[in-house]
């Protein structure tokens, strides 16, 4: 980056990379602002208005507009690629290729290039045409299927496991990965990051345990939701306590805790122990509201939270102290980096086609011919899609 274009902008670990992306959907905008919350320097390439599907992901990003089917957008895009450290993109295989602009073609105007394809299935196998989303991958990955209730349908954490833990957390580590190793080689590389692959990675505990007294199947385990010290209860209020009372200590802390005037089993592991221990927890936790739950066991170790609504946590006072600008269209910084001297940058809706052309060195006349039809701000498309 040219000191002009850095000026104002936030220091960190990655400060002096450019990062070129093409997503669209959750996974990739969660991935880059990751990234551009460390520093990076992310352009987003879109096509016209809508380019924004989630504006809360567009922090710390510059927005451009590209016709990447003319001629002149693609040779604006490989002269952006030509200094760029990084193009993250999330079509499905091939479609790059067809537009010009796939690895093999960028590499060879930029051979530091670290390409990343995020995808649901992956660049290769039967499935690698095949349309989905988060749940779709979930459930191939065998989460879906290990999800409770016991003997009634499958569950799922909302779109938290595929898009973001399989998809773009897994896509930033290849990228930090590869940017570290380019240190080394001085060579790019292509990554190939399927949403399915990281999810089957993050099983890899639980297909081990699968079959096992830990998890005997879905909804049925220890931390399954069948251990009546790791699951939620009804307060009197109808809100719902958490308890992940696990190792001894924390369970005989949340025995003591309940005032209960019995002797805690002597192997809290013991699965014939378990439906009578329900039945006593469900009982007791009705007789007080959560929150004189939560109050009456602060600072016992006993393992024991609120659930919380997405309301409730955005206002939770240890969710606020740590990030006083948490808010529905605020996400947070994580982790929390010192070395962001200036702090994290915030959501511009700007049209920066001029600017970043410019900075590659395209004249007037090849900024016009490069942009879609459309012109003006980039507008953030409604979410959800209707």
């Amino acid at each position: 980056m040219s000191d002009d274009a850095d000026a104002g902008r936030a220091r960190g670990s990655l400060a002096s990379a450019r990062i070129l992306d093409l997503t669209r959907l959750a996974p990739g905008p969660y991935c880059s602002m990751i990234l551009a919350d460390m520093g990076a320097d992310v352009i987003v390439v879109g096509g016209g208005a809508g380019s924004l599907a989630i504006p809360a992901f567009s922090r710390g990003k510059r927005q451009i507009t590209l016709d990447l089917k003319s001629d002149a957008g693609r040779n604006a895009f490989l002269r952006l690629a030509e200094k760029a450290d990084v193009v993250l993109e999330g079509y499905r295989p091939g479609v790059m290729k067809r537009l010009g602009l796939d690895y093999e073609t960028l590499k060879k105007v930029n051979s530091r290039l670290i390409y990343c394809a995020l995808t649901g299935y992956g660049q290769e196998g039967p499935l690698s045409q095949e349309a989905g989303h988060d749940l779709n991958y979930a459930a191939l990955s065998g989460a879906i299927g290990a999800f409770g209730p016991a003997n009634d349908v499958p569950s799922f954490p909302l779109n938290l496991l595929a898009d973001f833990a399989g998809g773009s957390l897994f896509a930033a580590i290849g990228i930090l990965g590869a940017l570290n190793e380019r240190q080394r080689t001085g060579e790019g590389q292509f990554i190939d990051a399927a949403m399915v692959d990281g999810c089957l990675s993050l099983m890899a505990m639980h297909f081990a345990d699968w079959g096992k007294p830990v998890l005997a199947g879905r909804g049925d385990g220890l931390v399954a939701g069948t251990a009546p010290y790791y699951r939620c209860y009804r307060c009197s209020d109808g809100k719902f306590i958490a308890v992940g009372a696990l190792e001894r200590r924390f369970f005989e802390n949340l025995w003591q805790g309940l005032g209960l005037g019995i002797d805690p089993p002597a192997d809290h592991f013991d699965r014939t122990e378990w439906p009578a221990m329900e039945r006593l927890f469900e009982e007791v936790f009705t007789r007080r509201p959560r929150d004189e739950w939560v109050a009456h066991f602060a600072g016992k170790d006993a393992c024991l939270s609120p659930a919380l609504d997405p309301e409730e946590a955005l206002a939770h006072p240890h969710n606020r102290s740590r990030h006083p600008a948490l808010g529905r269209e605020n996400a947070v910084q994580a982790p929390i980096m010192a070395g962001m001297v200036d702090g994290i940058r915030q959501i511009s809706p700007d049209d920066a086609t001029a600017e970043v052309l410019a900075e590659a060195g395209l004249g007037e006349e090849e900024i016009a011919a490069a942009r879609p039809a459309y012109s003006g701000a980039i507008a953030g498309l409604a979410w959800p899609p209707m």
